[in-house]
């Protein structure tokens, strides 16, 4: 059954998109959507401390053709500002002096960005406690007894690492210390962007891939509490594991959730790990100590869409063989597994000299073997930009002039031309918060008698349908949160025995909004929806369940040109469909040729297709929505059953539209569907990852 022809649909389509070029017209005006080009300025020297500091800080900044600056502002436990929920740092600026304030007055005005860089863990690291009462090492250190106490503990009942007392992030109070830090300083200041460190379990642990902290009291408590559990876990045991990785995922969640809907805008970061040998070498993300042993899955962070940028701390000698080869395996791992949102590559610049830096700067910059870029830089750190100036043989201000230089001019630490920052580009622009899609919904689960509901799972369901779309975990505190779903409303439900009725409340999604989630009055849900993986159901009663296709989705107001190579960009699709078991619907996704090299129908190596994609269902593997009929595909008329579509005409070159068109279908069983597709020149390479979705949502017979 067709719900719509094609012709009607390609109609609606020209109506909605009158705007876009056609298949053969040239737009008349594209430009390059920026490149984030950034300094860390940490507080351990010059930078931050007053106003001639902060004025030679944007200086330099802006004399290296950088738009941005991360700076350090919760170091300990302590904030360089005085409007946020910590105490004013021990570290001695001038008693009424806002760091923050200033940067923020003097790098605006020179039209640089302001990141304001939160250490989420450490909260103190001498012998000496810090002079205000209030702060978090008095109240909550070693000192503190029972729960109170929320340092980090290791297994072997280690309370410090070095000289650091950390928070633990399985604490429930602790994580929302963490939480409430940051989101103090989008509420009370005027960032571009919060960026989070050490947010992740730390170093020290009993060996490679043994991750050996977590093990604070409350913590370890609320793990049994929520598993069954009255054992004391081994370090690698895997339902342990998993558990602390997710208290680290469900902070860097709640931060991104709060922080938009406080400033829909905002920029979300966050500094991550890329220890040793990156996932080409050790065969998996999985593999890797970042994952397995500081148990920070920022892969899943991106792909779930709880960052905005990532930016990894690729630091790497690059003279060492060895280093050289982990940065370039780090560097194409992030810039291919952005999703949809955006990977900055990090670099070292105290552990090299300026020629290195450079280096590192443009390979930061360049496209993967896949043809992926990302969005840009980030040099570790102003205050040390060589090895000259880190060993203190060379003062920080005549290593930043070389640096600078370099990076701007014609020299001799670099043959190439012309130099890599000869120009100087706005900070992208996020797409998903400036012309968004979809929106986010966050809420707090509570039992009828008004106490939280820690760990228990909160179900997400179509308010009209009663149809299950996704289940997420409350945190110690009962917060939860749903990113990037499509505009409509919803029910919240549990299962606790605890919660009358088992509904927490509705709440209505606005594309670019975080939704609140409203308490309803108690009354019967509807009959639960088998999950997709579910047996069928039966067969559709006519007339019982009303199709529909949603509003086409426009394109964005910019798009890249003339790049080298092959390259494409999203250029808007048709509206996703909801249907019923069995029924068929077409669809018709719009790339732009943004590079120099047409794609050419019937050539391999030139022709362009749409492929199945990661995370649903996979590079290359079969999808329940749509196939060729093999494969274990359904027949709705691909190419193959891990080709989307072909490109429709002969010839697309550079600067035009393909518009790619194809058929779903619904599957039998209730439930929300979702396609990954990524263009692709078949022989050749795939093209950027934009993280392109379809949606198929299957209401119940």
């Amino acid at each position: 059954m067709k719900l719509i022809t094609l012709a009607a649909l390609l109609a609606y389509l020209a109506s909605l998109f009158a705007s876009f070029p056609s298949e053969n017209a040239v737009p008349p005006t594209t430009v390059m959507g920026g490149q984030l080009r950034a300094f860390w300025a940490d507080t351990f020297g010059e930078g931050l401390y007053d106003q001639a500091e902060i004025s030679a800080l944007v200086a330099a900044t802006r004399a290296a053709h950088a738009n941005a600056i991360v700076a350090e502002v919760v170091r300990r436990g302590d904030c360089f500002c005085l409007r946020s929920s910590v105490p004013v740092t021990d570290a001695g600026i001038a008693p009424g002096f806002d760091p923050l304030q200033a940067l923020i007055e003097t790098a605006h005005a020179q039209g640089i960005e302001v990141h304001a860089w939160v250490i989420a863990t450490a909260i103190w690291n001498s012998t000496t406690p810090p002079h205000d009462p209030n702060h978090v090492f008095n109240l909550h250190g070693p000192a503190a007894l029972g729960r109170d106490n929320w340092v980090m503990t290791r297994s072997d009942g280690l309370g410090k690492l070095n000289d650091d007392w950390l928070l633990d992030p399985g604490h429930p109070d602790a994580a929302a210390w963490v939480v409430n830090t940051a989101t103090s300083i989008v509420r009370n200041y005027d960032v571009d962007g919060i960026n989070l460190d050490r947010i992740r379990y730390p170093d020290g642990n009993l060996g490679t891939n043994v991750p050996s902290w977590g093990y604070n009291p409350t913590a370890l408590a609320r793990f049994r509490a929520e598993t069954g559990r009255t054992d004391t876990p081994t370090n690698t045991d895997v339902q342990w594991t998993q558990w602390r990785r997710d208290q680290i995922t469900g902070i860097v969640r709640r931060i991104y959730l709060e922080s938009t809907a406080l400033k829909p805008r905002i920029r979300v970061s966050a500094d991550l790990i890329t220890y040793g040998y990156g996932p080409q070498t050790i065969g998996s993300f999985e593999g890797t100590r970042t994952y397995a042993e500081q148990l920070q899955d920022w892969r899943g962070w991106l792909r779930e869409g709880i960052l905005d940028t990532a930016i990894l701390m690729n630091y790497k000698r690059d003279s060492l063989a060895n280093q050289h080869q982990m940065f370039d395996e780090w560097s194409e791992f992030g810039k291919d597994n952005q999703y949809r949102r955006s990977t900055a590559i990090g670099t070292a610049l105290y552990l090299n000299d300026i020629a290195s830096s450079v280096s590192q700067t443009r390979r930061s910059i360049s496209a993967t073997a896949a043809g992926n870029t990302g969005i840009g830089w980030v040099g570790y750190s102003y205050r040390t930009p060589d090895t000259l100036a880190n060993a203190g043989t060379r003062s920080g201000a005549a290593s930043r002039g070389e640096l600078v230089n370099a990076l701007t001019q014609a020299s001799s630490y670099d043959s190439t031309s012309p130099p890599v920052f000869a120009d100087s580009p706005p900070v992208p622009q996020m797409s998903w918060k400036v012309q968004p899609i979809f929106g986010h919904i966050r809420g707090t689960a509570t039992a009828s008698d008004g106490s939280a509901l820690g760990g228990v799972t909160v179900h997400l369901l179509d308010s009209a349908s009663g149809i299950a779309i996704r289940d997420a975990k409350t945190d110690g505190i009962g917060w939860f949160g749903f990113v990037d779903l499509p505009i409509g409303t919803y029910r919240l439900t549990t299962d606790s025995p605890r919660v009358a009725g088992g509904v927490l409340g509705e709440a209505t999604v606005v594309a670019g909004h975080v939704a609140s989630v409203a308490p309803t009055t108690p009354s019967p849900t509807p009959s639960p929806t088998p999950s997709p993986s579910a047996s069928p159901s039966p067969s559709p009663v006519p007339g019982a369940c009303q199709p529909s296709i949603g509003p086409g989705i426009a394109a964005p107001a910019r798009v890249p040109s003339g790049a080298a190579g092959f390259h494409a960009s999203w250029y808007g699709q048709s509206g996703y469909a909801t249907l019923c078991p069995g029924q068929t619907a077409p669809a018709v996704v719009a790339y732009y040729n943004s590079s120099t090299r047409g794609w050419l129908a019937g050539a391999m190596g030139q022709v362009a297709y749409l492929g199945t994609w990661d995370p649903e269902p996979g590079q290359d593997h079969a999808t329940a929505l749509g196939g060729d009929g093999s494969g274990g595909s359904p027949n709705t008329g691909w190419p193959r059953f891990n080709r989307v579509a072909v490109q429709p005409a002969e010839w697309i070159g550079p600067n035009q539209v393909a518009w790619f068109q194809f058929t779903i279908v619904a599957p039998t069983v209730p439930g929300t569907y979702r396609l990954s597709i990524r263009p692709l020149i078949e022989g050749a390479q795939w093209m950027e990852d934009y993280g392109v979705f379809w949606y198929v949502t299957v209401r119940a017979p």
